[in-house]
Parts: structure tokens; sequence; C-alpha cells
């Protein structure tokens, strides 16, 4: 069996603003889904960078 090695990811912190409908509804997305908002976000950025097609 292989050893487990935990690791850190290297993570930058950043501020955005957002419209108050748009945190209102990540807030209750969150929380339904029981994952931070943080969380939400990054999935939601990766998603779409994943998706997005020029």
């Amino acid at each position: 069996m292989n050893e487990f090695k935990p690791v850190k990811s290297e993570k930058t912190v950043i501020s955005i603003r957002l419209d108050s409908d748009i945190l209102k509804t990540l807030d209750d997305v969150s929380h339904k889904i029981d994952i931070s908002r943080n969380e939400l976000i990054v999935q939601c950025i990766d998603y779409a960078l994943k998706n997005f097609h020029q």
C-alpha cells in the first residue's frame, strides 16, 4: 500500500465584487449542498473555464 502524503495546494486570496442577488444565490446553493461558498465559487469557475468556447 502506498504511504499517504497530504499536500497543500497553492491558493491565492483575491477580492471580487458580486451583485447582491448573485451572492444570495451562491449562499443558498452552498447551504443546500453543504459546501462552503468559496468551494462553490471555485467549482463554478472551474466548470465555466473548462466549458468555455471561444
